[in-house]
């Protein structure tokens, strides 16, 4: 076996593909799942619903599962069967054709999708620590970069069939597969592995930070409030575009590659910008209220155009994400910092479980032929008003220092 001079070449790679594989069939779930399931698209959007909860579900239960495995047998065993259990079912979804296999599909690539920790782990095992930081962020870099590849390449695609973005995906977990038995090596020396030990892989096990640590409470729910919201453009887009707009699933494979742009954008340098020039609590308070403002006129719009225009206004909301990570990492002691970010991980793959059923519910409750009133705009709404109590949070933790307030002593 070929053994990879830079094993980070290897995870990038993986990485990257991986998450092109999980959006790649975004543009289109909504024609899927309204095929499969035989349903109207605003009927649909429930199954989807169920469906991307129990793939989250499965996330959380074996993120950590599967990072203690790691632990016990070494990184790239647990890689490799991931890579090789999202290929199979990725081949098996492309041939699902009933609403009971394709919801067992979703189940097994929630379980096999968890491997990201396991990846951040080898970063870890094979980084020096003057690099770790840098090598994070190209991993980081790889996800951002796959979530606007993705959707353009499965809307390019979803020309030829809606299976054929399920088909692609495959076949780059099996390329990834074979890349890896053949050049990755194992990162965790055997005297650095420990027993697998069942209770150390609670996946909430990282909240016990919060009843630690009253200084950092608020903060930590206006972040879970903002995960919260912003699980409504994964849970209705597809069905939200093609039901109000009727797009092709092309056109919605463009639209989130934009979107993935203009993320990619503000991370990529606004972020550091606003920090620089006017500091965390008014990044904060300025992202908020662009995210808040976003979802409003997401909800309200009737132009096709509109949909890009209010993109731009919607991204620059994430400035406030890093900035309060920012604040709460500087109230936190550095042997702590590891366990943070756990609880942190747990709060989106919490988000990810109870956002997507609320948000497809409140569509359909609200799109359907008897509903009281009809306004398929009801879950940006929803999410906007939760935007609203992260922003009422803010305001009584930052007690007197208003928006306009640069000054840096928070930290």
């Amino acid at each position: 076996m070929h053994k990879a001079k830079n094993p980070l070449i290897f995870l990038f790679i993986t990485v990257l593909i991986d998450c092109i594989g999980i959006r790649i069939v975004f543009p289109v779930s909504a024609s899927i799942i309204e095929e499969v399931s035989g349903a109207s698209i605003n009927e649909a959007i429930v199954y989807s619903g169920w469906m991307m909860t129990a793939y989250a579900v499965m996330q959380f239960v074996f993120s950590p599962l599967l990072g203690s495995l790691s632990d016990r047998f070494g990184r790239r065993p647990v890689l490799l069967l991931s890579l090789l259990g999202l290929g199979i079912d990725y081949l098996f979804m492309s041939f699902a054709d009933t609403l009971p296999l394709f919801f067992a599909g979703r189940v097994v690539a929630g379980i096999c999708g968890a491997s990201f920790a396991t990846c951040f782990a080898y970063i870890s095992d094979s980084s020096p620590a003057d690099k770790r930081a840098q090598n994070f962020g190209l991993i980081g870099a790889a996800i951002g970069m796959g979530f606007i590849i993705g959707p353009f390449v499965g809307g390019l695609l979803s020309e030829f069939g809606i299976r054929v973005p399920f088909m692609a995906a495959a076949c780059l977990s099996f390329f990834n597969l074979l890349y890896g038995f053949f050049i990755l090596p194992e990162s965790l020396k055997p005297e650095n592995r420990r027993a697998f030990d069942i209770k150390r892989a609670n996946p909430f096990g990282a909240f016990m930070q919060l009843r630690k640590n009253k200084e950092i409470r608020n903060l930590v729910v206006v972040m879970f409030l903002i995960y919260l919201s912003g699980q409504v453009m994964p849970s209705i887009w597809p069905f939200y575009i093609k039901y109000v707009y009727h797009w092709s699933d092309l056109d919605i494979g463009y639209s989130l590659a934009f979107l993935g742009v203009m993320v990619a954008i503000v991370k990529g340098g606004l972020i550091q910008w606003s920090q620089k020039t006017f500091g965390p609590v008014y990044s904060v308070y300025t992202g908020l209220l662009f995210c808040m403002a976003g979802l409003v006129l997401f909800a309200f719009a009737d132009q096709s155009w509109m949909v890009y225009a209010i993109t731009l206004v919607y991204c620059l909301g994430g400035i406030a994400p890093p900035s309060i990570q920012a604040i709460i990492s500087g109230k936190m002691p550095a042997n702590e910092q590891g366990e943070l970010q756990g609880m942190m991980t747990s709060l989106v793959s919490l988000a990810n479980i109870i956002s997507p059923l609320v948000m497809t519910h409140l569509f359909y409750g609200f799109t359907k032929p008897n509903a009281p009133l009809h306004f398929a705009g009801m879950p940006f709404i929803a999410a906007a008003a939760i935007i609203l109590v992260g922003l009422w949070l803010c305001h009584y933790e930052f007690r007197g220092r208003t928006m306009f307030d640069t000054r840096r002593p928070i930290l």
